[in-house]
């Protein structure tokens, strides 16, 4: 899955939520809600993105010709 979509998915589910929060629990998850956006604008500008550097150390986004070869196996032949 591309990181693109990933990245969208978790901004998108993590502002609904707080959203949902802020209207059942305390106004002050808007907060939250501002800070998702916040990151979001400054990943357009930087092009730094935390989530993404947390998803690439867990392996995600990664295809099996990244980094070293698989050894003559999978998409990495020629």
């Amino acid at each position: 899955m591309k990181m693109e979509l990933i990245i969208r998915r978790f901004a998108g589910s993590f502002i609904l939520l707080s959203l949902v929060l802020a209207h059942y629990h305390s106004s002050n998850w808007l907060w939250f809600t501002a800070f998702v956006g916040f990151n979001l604008l400054q990943s357009s500008i930087t092009n730094w993105c935390p989530l993404e550097i947390i998803l690439k150390k867990l392996g995600v986004g990664r295809t099996c010709c990244d980094g070293k070869r698989a050894g003559g196996l999978g998409c990495c032949t020629k």
